[in-house]
């Protein structure tokens, strides 16, 4: 009986014993049987500990904007895993996963490959076969492990290193960031998003030759000037080259730092590409174009604004923290929060606590192991502002509380995790 995708989801997810086992030998095994070689003429690989996505995006509408055939491959989804899988700005349909999902099975014999390693071949697969100018990878977790490793790109992205999933990568920046710094690639270019990073960035650049491309360094962004300067735009800079650009449609400060670091990766690509090349058109078109769901996306609720946003670790918090300083509500700010268990939770609400003045909390127990009931995750906020929040048993209970207790002029944030960010959409009627 032929599986649905529904039905090939659940398959793999109970294949593997583990749902993290990093390491490249057995995905590589597979892809050799498959014959998987370069998924793109180019390839462009993104890792870091926040702004993935949203780079990817401006990656992929930057080079679609030139006219290039791109493909697209991020983690996790939202709503839909066929978001995971973008050929020419469109999610993959359901039969050309399940067909790729097919050759993988005969192909992988006894070979036991995790959630992230089926999804990863899966759109390795489809992208070589689709003929693309572009392949755009975000890594799933660290970099030197992680499946997209596989491929070698022509440039490596390390969008920023901060805390986050300790327990693989290591317990502090200088460990994150050499286990992020793996997907570069000798006498390549491996553009770096923190104005700072971590030495161990560096030395294992400079080790294998790679040519380090640094915010702040060797490009800029900053405030327009001149004539055609307004308050609705900012300037891209490089030595010898500079552009006048439009305000991102994605929200928060942050965002123009993922825009320059998406335009320095496609410059810096060193290769003929399809018509005119990266043209400044292209870039300005990209930039005002670029979108991804969950990221402080708003809606209006009979005078309420809702602001969905999916950060979940420390450094997304504080620009989290960051933007609501920056846009103040006529009223108040009141948070729905949830978060997965192995998340720094306590340091999320205390990089917000002067931005929010009401906390409702909201249990994740429906989302496997890594979730969690709202007492659990209360605990786990400790002494913080946030835990002697209202407690609720999910997202949707949560927000329809929040949402009873707000005026008009009143802010509601709901953030913490993906699932979070979810449900939220799901119970919005926004899916």
């Amino acid at each position: 009986m032929t599986r649905s995708l529904a039905d090939w989801l659940d398959y793999i997810e109970r294949i593997h014993p583990r749902s993290i086992d990093m390491g490249l030998e057995r995905i590589r095994a597979v892809a050799d049987r498959l014959a998987i070689g370069r998924p793109a003429t180019h390839v462009i690989t993104v890792a870091g500990t926040n702004g993935k996505g949203s780079t990817v995006a401006f990656i992929e509408a930057i080079a679609r904007a030139a006219g290039w055939k791109v493909g697209a491959y991020t983690s996790p989804h939202l709503l839909a895993y066929n978001e995971r899988v973008r050929i020419e700005g469109a999610d993959t349909g359901d039969a050309p996963l399940i067909e790729a999902f097919e050759a993988i099975e005969a192909a992988r014999g006894d070979t036991q490959l995790t959630y992230f390693e089926y999804g990863t071949l899966a759109a390795l697969w489809l992208f070589q076969r689709a003929e693309l100018d572009l392949a755009i990878l975000e890594v799933g977790l660290g970099g030197r492990l992680d499946a997209t490793n596989l491929v070698d790109p022509d440039v490596a992205v390390i969008t920023t290193v901060d805390l986050d999933h300790q327990d693989y990568l290591g317990a502090d920046r200088e460990a994150i960031g050499f286990e992020k710094a793996g997907i570069a690639r000798a006498w390549k270019p491996l553009v770096l998003g923190d104005d700072d990073p971590p030495s161990s960035v560096l030395r294992h650049a400079y080790a294998i030759g790679a040519s380090a491309v640094r915010a702040g360094c060797d490009f800029f962004f900053e405030p327009g000037y001149g004539e055609q300067a307004s308050v609705d735009s900012w300037r891209w800079r490089e030595v010898g080259y500079e552009l006048e650009l439009p305000l991102p449609t994605l929200a928060a400060p942050v965002q123009k730092r993922n825009a320059a670091v998406a335009i320095a990766a496609l410059r810096a690509l060193d290769a003929p590409l399809p018509g005119d090349g990266l043209t400044d058109a292209a870039i300005v078109a990209g930039v005002a174009r670029a979108h991804i769901a969950g990221r402080l996306q708003r809606f209006e609720r009979d005078g309420i604004t809702v602001v969905v946003d999916v950060g979940h670790n420390p450094q997304a918090a504080r620009e989290l923290a960051a933007w609501l300083a920056a846009t103040p509500a006529a009223g108040r700010s009141i948070a729905v929060y949830a978060a997965l268990v192995d998340k720094d939770a306590a340091a999320v609400a205390e990089a917000l606590a002067g931005q929010v003045d009401v906390w409702h909390l909201a249990g994740l127990a429906a989302h496997g192991a890594r979730g969690s009931d709202v007492d659990a995750f209360a605990q786990r906020l400790g002494g913080s502002a946030a835990a002697a929040g209202t407690r609720h048993a999910d997202v949707a209970t949560a927000l329809d509380a929040a949402l009873a207790s707000a005026r008009p002029g009143d802010r509601v944030l709901v953030f913490g995790s993906f699932h979070t960010a979810a449900d939220a959409f799901m119970h919005l009627g926004v899916a």
